[in-house]
């Protein structure tokens, strides 16, 4: 993994969606390999140095993998202290995340770290729930004061849910002598270095697809209309056929703007790196 070349480590994660990750085991492997020899940390303070690893994970390989006395904080362990010790907190807000990390390395013991830090995030998952906590199969139910007070329910309390981001979009399918025309995003930002469908918004908002082809079109028929959403965002997608008004060379483009020139085989494309709107693209064109 750390040999590969990160365009195939694209590739063979594609279809399972935040690519992030995937660069991020990447550029851990090649970490290990570089500055451990090959050998995983066994504390949280060296693991969290790693790409992609942040305080949860490290936490959990750390404890679990290598019984290191180090704590672990998800969103189940956040609404056990938030019960238990009756804080008036908003669900996943920083002062929570802040005193929960505070209490959990605080409790955290010597030895049997993994079992104690599984047992927390157990406790959560399957008795102090989100909805209707099982309070009388609790095993600390009598130290928690959110059940001595009957406000198990309400605490932690909710956080207001961001606004749905809607994004309208053009997106142009050329084809030429059997191929398709593929740009690829650009290697910082959201999807980075993942390859789409040339792709132009067109309402004011956030900008989610910079233009990474500067060329201009001629457009034909509508081929399809596309919802997908990503996170929080909402697209709406006119797909229409297109053609580029000045002839350019493959090379020129990929090497200039980061476009390229693919067979059109399902096949083929099931292979790339494409972005999940893309590959819905792809669906629906075979």
């Amino acid at each position: 993994l750390a040999e590969a070349d990160t365009q195939a480590v694209l590739e063979a994660w594609s279809g399972l969606g935040y690519y992030r990750r995937a660069r991020a085991l990447h550029a851990t492997a090649q970490e290990l390999v570089a500055r451990h020899q090959g050998v995983f940390p066994q504390r949280a303070a060296e693991l969290v140095q790693l790409h992609g690893i942040g305080p949860y994970t490290a936490g959990a390989v750390a404890s679990i993998a290598f019984d290191a006395p180090d704590a672990l904080v998800d969103g189940n362990v956040e609404r056990v202290f938030a019960r238990w010790l009756g804080w008036e907190l908003p669900r996943a807000s920083p002062e929570l995340k802040r005193r929960s990390w505070q209490v959990a390395s605080e409790l955290v013991p010597a030895t049997g770290a993994g079992e104690w830090n599984q047992a927390l995030m157990e406790l959560g998952a399957v008795v102090c729930t989100p909805r209707k906590p099982r309070c009388l199969a609790c095993p600390v139910a009598a130290w928690c004061t959110a059940h001595r007070t009957g406000r198990a329910e309400a605490l932690p309390s909710e956080r207001a849910k961001p606004a749905t981001i809607e994004v309208e979009l053009l997106v142009h399918v050329v084809r030429e002598g059997g191929q398709y025309l593929l740009v690829k995003r650009p290697e910082q930002g959201r999807m980075a270095g993942l390859l789409e469908f040339p792709s132009i918004e067109t309402a004011p908002g956030e900008v989610l697809w910079p233009r990474a082809l500067q060329a201009e079109f001629a457009t034909g028929d509508e081929l399809a209309r596309v919802r997908h959403a990503i996170t929080r965002h909402r697209i709406h997608a006119r797909v229409l056929e297109a053609r580029l008004l000045r002839p350019v060379v493959a090379g020129e483009l990929a090497d200039a703007r980061g476009a390229r020139w693919l067979y059109s085989s399902p096949e083929r494309l099931g292979q790339l790196a494409l972005t999940g709107m893309a590959r819905k693209l792809c669906a629906l064109l075979h």
